[in-house]
């Protein structure tokens, strides 16, 4: 069965310098190349999904602009539904500057754009695709005001909601109650539990505060180490696949698309989809960019019969 996912949020222009090393505060260093893509965790994300082989539909605000154009076309080529987009003729198309190092990390600058424009009026408007959908997703690269109404529209019509708080910062209570899952990496969980991830028992009272809040489902993605889940029907740490990362830009929204994917609605296959989505991750770091790396679904199971290792650190089990 094919999921249905639509996906509210963002939508950038990358700009990638890669660097020998990151700058200090106040040195000038060269750049030693630099590329334009397309991006933004929402458009990532969206990729992620349609590529691994969900029906994937997007509600986000691009500029009247070559960049808006280029968004749409990139997501159209993709296979999304782009009718949920909207064009702003008074805000520019959103952009990041990605400063990426030999390592593989990257520091992240984003001018929100018409991103920050989208309103409940845009959501409403694309009520049909979000009652349709098995899963909506959304970040907090776009207002919360118009994360909350999706969340109310897909609430009211059975659909799971999955939060991505990132960038973390303040969220709305009313939000999260009406959040099935959600995914922060460990420093987002830190800056919003105010529990530093260190171990399985950080990790298990971590769980226990986002319940508190009212989330009962939890993803925290650890980087190449792995994800831990916790759910109403047990918790587990997944090591992550070990590779040669070259650039992490897009890795935490490949995971989230990918897992979308293929996470049952009851969420009952929860540890066979973060499998999945931990080997789409672990492919999209091996290539540079943002979109242009995200895996298919066909080249993640090739990846998968060719066998592969898993990470070999313990720190969380």
């Amino acid at each position: 069965m094919t999921n249905h996912v639509t996906i509210v949020g963002s939508l950038n222009v990358d700009t990638t310098m890669k660097v020998k090393r990151m700058p200090l505060p106040g040195e000038t260093i060269a750049a030693l190349s630099k590329t334009n893509a397309a991006g933004g965790k929402g458009a990532n994300q969206a990729v992620a999904a349609a590529r691994s082989g969900a029906e994937t539909a997007f509600v986000g605000q691009v500029g009247d602009d070559a960049g808006g154009k280029m968004m749409i076309n990139d997501l159209k080529n993709n296979n999304v539904d782009t009718t949920g987009i909207h064009v702003d003729d008074q805000a520019g198309t959103g952009s990041a500057a990605i400063l990426l190092d030999e390592s593989g990390q990257n520091s992240i600058l984003v001018y929100g754009g018409a991103n920050q424009q989208l309103s409940v009026k845009e959501v409403e408007d694309a009520r049909d695709q979000i009652a349709a959908a098995d899963f909506v997703i959304a970040q907090f690269e776009t207002p919360q005001e118009a994360t909350l109404r999706a969340f109310q529209i897909a609430k009211e019509n059975g659909v799971k909601t999955i939060l991505n708080p990132a960038p973390a910062h303040e969220i709305n209570p009313d939000l999260l109650k009406l959040t099935d899952l959600i995914i922060p990496n460990e420093t987002e969980s830190a800056a919003l539990t105010g529990i530093i991830i260190t171990d399985e028992t950080s990790m298990l009272m971590s769980a226990a505060k986002f319940a508190q809040m009212g989330v009962r489902n939890l993803i925290i993605t650890v980087g190449a180490k792995g994800a831990f889940y916790c759910t109403q029907d047990g918790y587990n740490f997944i090591p992550a696949f070990k590779v040669n990362a070259v650039d992490t830009t897009a890795a935490g929204d490949t995971f989230i698309g990918a897992l979308s994917s293929q996470l049952k609605p009851d969420m009952s296959n929860i540890e066979k989809a973060i499998v999945y989505a931990q080997r789409a991750s672990s492919l999209a770091v091996q290539k540079l960019g943002a979109l242009p790396s995200i895996p298919t679904y066909d080249e993640v199971v090739a990846a998968s019969n060719n066998g592969g290792f898993l990470c070999e650190s313990r720190i969380y089990s």
